[in-house]
């Protein structure tokens, strides 16, 4: 493909590439939440997004009610890495600090990826912007 054809597509390969997002996050959000709840992980958590020019420089979740070996023991860094890149995606922001319940995850966020997910599938094309509620 040119490099012509591809600005002539720049509008269908962006809503293609947020679908492929929004699916990746429904995809992977389900199967944490899923996991989380099967091992009755419950409380109120805290997402710290990391900062390339801080300390540290990737996520971390730290539990803020019950135990955070509970939480070391059912996320791996990959899976609090891809929490906090889902959160800023569902967010349309960079990633940021953010306090919540975990097992609030999955209601709070599924139904507003399905509903993307189904839009694009019709071809109305991303839904974007913050859900405003903070996390």
């Amino acid at each position: 493909m040119n490099f012509h054809e591809l600005l002539r597509r720049r509008d269908t390969l962006l809503r293609q590439a947020h679908l492929a997002n929004a699916a990746f996050a429904y995809q992977r959000l389900d199967e944490l939440t899923g996991r989380l709840a099967r091992a009755g992980v419950r409380g109120r958590v805290r997402l710290l997004g990391g900062d390339a020019d801080g300390q540290p420089s990737w996520p971390k979740l730290e539990a803020l009610e019950g135990s955070q070996a509970v939480l070391d023991e059912h996320l791996l860094d990959e899976d609090v890495i891809d929490l906090a890149d889902i959160l800023a995606f569902v967010h349309g922001r960079a990633r940021s600090e953010a306090e919540f319940r975990i097992e609030e995850l999955g209601p709070r966020f599924l139904p507003q990826l399905r509903r993307e997910l189904a839009a694009g599938a019709a071809g109305a094309g991303p839904a974007t912007g913050s859900t405003g509620d903070g996390a």
